[in-house]
């Protein structure tokens, strides 16, 4: 959905973009990969508005942050 615009699920091009965000405490859309909100890795979703499918994805320039915190 990210680079087609359209539902894998049913087809539609109803798609909206959630961008991440951090808030207080790691509130919002994102993955904590430390002890302060400056660590925040920030998830977009991309949601159909016909069936509800979402997806979520990570800037590229975010993944090596993931990387040194969940690869184990």
């Amino acid at each position: 959905m990210k680079f087609s615009n359209v539902c894998p699920k049913c087809g539609s091009d109803q798609i909206l973009m959630v961008p991440g965000d951090v808030r207080s405490y790691g509130a919002g859309n994102n993955i904590m990969t430390g002890m302060t909100v400056l660590s925040a890795v920030k998830v977009r979703r991309y949601v159909c508005c016909d069936c509800g499918f979402s997806e979520e994805w990570i800037d590229l320039d975010d993944i090596d942050k993931l990387i040194d915190r969940y690869d184990q």
